[in-house]
């Protein structure tokens, strides 16, 4: 696991960086049982999303088990130009990061500045006509946004403020999948 440098010194090797690639992602095994359990609390679709260059991976889903719902797949790759999950994703970066998206985004930095004061984002047909979403940001120890933990469904169940309803149970959420 450790290999000696040209000086001597003791250093990581390739064997220990092949370890930590097959470990299971801490993250996500811990977000299995807490979008079940927000997905149950909610009644809506929950949903975990990580940002990759100028867009977010849906990386962890709990899908309502009937009934009209918003259906995000493990592995679907959607916009960094709307949504709440992408306003988390871009509300902590630094202004040379965002700058570039704000143009072709349906939010503004304003929308931004408003989802860090508060901790939490919501939006209503702003990705997807008729449906509406509220998420929360899930950080790192150091306290930096890596992920972002969402719930999603028809504007007719959520609402047009859907953050009065569940923005509490999102963040709640979110503060539990951080500092892993």
């Amino acid at each position: 696991m450790l290999v000696r440098d040209t000086q001597g010194r003791w250093r990581p090797g390739p064997r220990l960086g092949e370890l930590a690639n097959a470990a299971p992602d801490v993250l996500l095994t811990a977000a299995e049982p807490l979008l079940s359990a927000l997905r149950d609390a909610t009644g809506e679709s929950a949903q975990l999303y990580l940002r990759r260059a100028d867009e977010r991976i849906c990386v962890g889903a709990a899908e309502r088990a009937s009934g009209l719902r918003d259906t995000v797949p493990v592995g679907a790759i959607l916009p960094m130009t709307a949504g709440s999950a992408a306003q988390i994703l871009l509300a902590w970066e630094p202004p040379e990061a965002v700058m570039p998206l704000l143009p072709r985004c349906k939010f503004t930095g304003r929308t931004l500045a408003e989802v860090r004061r508060r901790g939490w984002a919501q939006s209503v047909a702003e990705r997807e006509a008729g449906v509406a979403s509220v998420s929360a940001p899930v950080r790192d120890r150091t306290g930096r946004v890596i992920a972002a933990i969402s719930v999603s469904g028809p504007i007719e169940r959520l609402g047009r403020r859907p953050g009065d309803r569940h923005a509490m149970a999102v963040v709640r959420a979110g503060q539990r999948l951080s500092g892993l």
